[in-house]
């Protein structure tokens, strides 16, 4: 949801380094028009994202065929995107799939469900369900009603998305398909995270209480004010008893790279009102528990990169283009966090995970 110009808050090469992969929904200005501009800002970001995952697809860091869809009309088109940027997009997808993976294989037998705050352009509901061995999921993506529609847009137009997410059918600002392959079914709501937050909400059509469900935040929650990321997490909490969440976020905004990362953000008039109060793996940590999660982890995407991925598949993506910029990649890779936390039934393979 971006202009390809607008970096991601951890890139100091200007236009050609994009991110890791911004995707938030959120709010900054204190007034109503900072706020609608904000908005309009952050959903920009998806557009900078789709670019970047499809950079890494056209070089052979990773296995996505619908990638190419979500940016044939970009502005920019494809573009190659810094190795540093290439091998961090890597890395946060190879673990989100891997925890995702795990969650999927471990509650094979039964109703599953995965809900996608800032869903914007991401593709992995329909990488899961082409898969033929994937029954029984029920997959949720939440975001702005334009981006909704906009999604909806693309699969009625292209036939290899269609063919994933059948029949969609569409009301005011969601739409659905409940005719997939293997009792699968999946909703996107046009909505706006913070409406979650108003005393008249309703609940999310579709939304199931009594299965396991893992909510994903990839770079969303970071963009609303700290008491309504606590907010939506609350909303999800009060409702779930099998619960898992994965966020992945940046953290160290004031040693020197946090500072020059925070400096970019606010010259694109960005802010991410949580990177202050969650700077560190501590305070990631303390905020899943005080969010009524009994186990919690997180881990950089440096660690993921030297802890989670095996020497072989290294090798091969040092391959793809080499890396001069060792150190670079470090501060980058420390400065962003995968956390996560759990609670209930369906989640013993995170146990020991990193």
């Amino acid at each position: 949801m971006s202009a390809p110009s607008i970096p991601n808050l951890l890139s100091l090469r200007g236009s050609r380094g994009g991110g890791f992969r911004g995707r938030g929904r959120g709010r900054g200005g204190h007034s109503q028009s900072a706020a609608i501009s904000h908005d309009t800002t952050i959903q920009g970001t998806d557009t900078d994202a789709a670019v970047s995952r499809m950079s890494a697809v056209d070089l052979g860091y990773l296995q996505d065929p619908f990638a190419q869809y979500f940016v044939q009309n970009t502005v920019g088109g494809t573009v190659r995107r810094l190795p540093i940027i290439n091998r961090g997009t890597y890395t946060r997808t190879t673990a989100l799939d891997g925890l995702i993976s795990s969650f999927l294989a471990g509650t094979a037998t039964k109703e599953r469900q995965i809900i996608s705050l800032g869903a914007g352009t991401d593709t992995r509901c329909f990488k899961l369900f082409s898969q033929p061995q994937e029954t029984g999921l029920i997959y949720h993506e939440i975001d702005f009603p334009a981006i909704s529609t906009k999604k909806l847009n693309l699969v009625n137009a292209v036939p290899q998305l269609r063919s994933i997410i059948t029949n969609p059918q569409a009301d005011t600002n969601s739409w659905k398909s409940s005719s997939l392959q293997n009792n699968c079914q999946y909703r996107c709501h046009g909505l706006d995270l913070r409406d979650l937050l108003k005393d008249d909400v309703q609940s999310l059509d579709g939304l199931r209480t009594d299965v396991p469900t893992v909510l994903i935040s990839e770079c969303c929650l970071c963009y609303l004010e700290t008491s309504e990321a606590q907010g939506v997490i609350k909303y999800f909490t009060e409702k779930i008893p099998n619960l898992a969440i994965i966020i992945y976020e940046p953290i160290h905004p004031n040693d020197s790279f946090g500072r020059q990362m925070v400096s970019n953000l606010a010259a694109r008039r960005i802010r991410m009102p949580t990177l202050d109060a969650y700077q560190d793996s501590a305070k990631q940590q303390s905020r899943l528990k005080d969010a009524g999660f009994d186990s919690v982890k997180s881990s950089t995407i440096g660690d993921i990169w030297r802890r989670w991925i095996a020497e072989g598949e290294k090798e091969r993506v040092d391959g793809l283009e080499g890396l001069d910029e060792v150190e670079e990649w470090n501060l980058l890779a420390d400065h962003y966090i995968v956390s996560r936390g759990w609670r209930g039934d369906g989640f013993q393979a995170w146990e020991s995970g990193l």
